[in-house]
């Protein structure tokens, strides 16, 4: 199965966390899985990183050497994934969450999500 790892799950993931869902280590520890990470996440990541908050301290760099490293493919934005936003039904406003879904969409890739809002979206998202 191909999975889109949201931002959280990402972070996450880079750090094991004890706050990753199980079923979420599961699915990311199957080497059936091809895994996935959009540029949209390092775009947010950089954008906090930028900001100088003392709480973030992600080089999105490094994680991203990290990601590709650690066999994760990469996952770039087109423009059609940017027209595809359109179609989206108004459940949240985040930019890069309603990125990400339609990468997952138009890509046919299961969106791997914690938030219970992003999995509200119809199409292939998956709440761990």
């Amino acid at each position: 199965m191909k999975l889109l790892l949201d931002t959280h799950l990402l972070l996450w993931a880079a750090e094991n966390a004890p706050r990753m869902p199980e079923a979420a280590r599961e699915l990311i520890a199957d080497p059936g899985n091809e895994l996935y990470f959009s540029a949209a996440s390092l775009w947010e990541i950089a954008i906090k990183q930028g900001l100088g908050r003392p709480d973030f301290e992600v080089d999105a760099r490094v994680l991203r050497r990290g990601l590709i490293d650690n066999g994760y493919l990469e996952l770039p934005i087109l423009s059609e994934h940017a027209v595809a936003i359109e179609g989206l039904p108004a459940i949240h406003k985040d930019p890069f969450d309603r990125l990400l879904i339609v990468q997952a969409m138009v890509e046919g890739i299961t969106l791997l999500t914690n938030d219970a809002v992003v999995a509200r979206y119809p199409g292939p998202v998956r709440f761990v």
